[in-house]
């Protein structure tokens, strides 16, 4: 079913021009580059903990994890992009993508998406492991087949997005262990489940930081965010603080189950700490001001613990 308006004079697409080719600008933008690299970056995490838990690091290994993991990861922008186009049309700092722009049509961005899947989860499969590409996959479908829709149907669409967000460190673990994995043991353990978690509770404030400084549009547009009718600020500021503190909670579990020292436990500490102080500055002020040092600093932390983690861990009963 084309999900194109049957009119094209309410297209708001249609009222850009048309332009030819597609630069290498506008190719980073459809497979939204910058968040593919965040992708690679936590995946590479949990690859390089796994294998020091493992006691061995296979570079080669970690090679075809990253491949296949970049190739899905642009898959899933592209397919995101395909659905949201009427709605990137709309929105004034998303106007300027490729679809919406008409650089490309859906038809080839389609085909494009399909080819990059494909090769994704099957390099995954025959190269890493299955348990690598089966929770690719699983990413893939969250992302683009649960998460894309929900935002123009419910709010609970940041948790959604969350869940997607937080597996790729959960593939890299899985993937260390390359053919002679076992995909539930390795799975099922505490440090696989801290790297989700890790990466699922850093996207909740950086996610209400900017839906409430981009409220206007994000509501225009048809998006169902919490922030959407939160002009005071408190309710944002309130979910700020929460998934701020949880961050900070889940610092002791590396202590607790003595995978990482307790450098982690002081850095981390200090790192969610201080996001934490911002969300409550933001709660008391409700300034756009407040939440984007709140935004920026998400920014900020995510590699700055991401690299204290490296430098903390010391896998699971080792002393």
């Amino acid at each position: 079913m084309s999900t194109e308006p049957e009119n094209p004079s309410l297209d708001p697409a249609a009222a850009l021009p048309r332009q030819s080719g597609l630069s290498r600008a506008d190719l980073m933008a459809l497979t939204k580059a910058r968040l593919s690299l965040m992708v690679l970056v936590t995946t590479f995490v949990g690859f390089w903990a796994a294998s020091r838990s493992l006691g061995r690091f296979d570079g080669w290994l970690l090679l075809h994890t990253l491949i296949g993991s970049a190739l899905a990861a642009a898959a899933s922008s592209v397919f995101n992009q395909i659905i949201e186009v009427d709605i990137d049309a709309r929105m004034k700092r998303t106007a300027d993508r490729p679809l919406p722009a008409r650089k490309i049509s859906p038809t080839a961005a389609f085909v494009l998406g399909w080819v990059l899947a494909a090769l994704g989860l099957l390099h995954l499969g025959t190269k890493v492991n299955t348990g690598a590409a089966v929770l690719t996959g699983l990413t893939l479908v969250i992302y683009v087949f649960i998460y894309t829709p929900m935002k123009q149907k419910s709010s609970f669409n940041t948790i959604v997005g969350a869940v997607s967000g937080g597996i790729p460190p959960m593939i890299g673990w899985v993937a260390a262990g390359g053919k002679e994995a076992h995909f539930w043991d390795d799975l099922l353990t505490p440090e696989c489940w801290f790297l989700f978690g890790l990466l699922f509770l850093w996207q909740l404030p950086h996610f209400v930081a900017i839906n409430w400084m981009y409220r206007d549009q994000y509501r225009e547009a048809g998006f169902v965010m919490w922030s959407n009718d939160d002009e005071s600020g408190a309710k944002t500021g309130n979910l700020a603080i929460l998934f701020s503190a949880m961050t900070l909670a889940l610092m002791v579990v590396p202590s607790i189950y003595r995978f990482a020292n307790v450098g982690f436990l002081i850095g981390g500490g200090l790192l969610s700490g201080m996001m934490l102080v911002l969300a409550v500055r933001f709660r008391r002020s409700c300034t756009r001001q407040a939440a984007r040092k709140l935004f920026f600093y998400t920014l900020i932390y995510l590699p700055l613990v991401l690299l204290l983690l490296v430098l903390t861990w010391r896998g699971s009963g080792q002393g």
